[in-house]
């Protein structure tokens, strides 16, 4: 809806855009935008990807076309997050 179509380049837009706004506005980065920036260098890690590429770039290379890297882009997104959540509860259980 908010995107206009299915581009993993409009979902780029689309949170540059978010971000962005929410600087010019003064508001601090919530905890999970500040994950949301891990995830960001995850992306370059997760495909072994050393120079500057936009994560957009970075998943459509290893995607089918546009759509697929919508889809591919919360899948990854997933993963991500599923493998932070695991890390903290291993950290937790450390700390006990």
């Amino acid at each position: 809806m908010y995107l206009g179509k299915n581009s993993i380049f409009n979902l780029q837009a689309f949170l540059d855009g978010y971000y962005f706004a929410r600087r010019e506005l003064g508001i601090a980065p919530t905890e999970q935008e500040n994950e949301f920036q891990q995830f960001l260098l995850w992306i370059r890690e997760r495909f072994h990807v050393e120079t500057g590429q936009l994560w957009a770039s970075i998943i459509l290379f290893h995607s089918a076309d546009e759509r697929n890297a919508v889809e591919r882009f919360f899948s990854l997104f997933d993963e991500f997050i599923n493998q932070q959540n695991s890390r903290k509860l291993d950290e937790s259980k450390l700390n006990i």
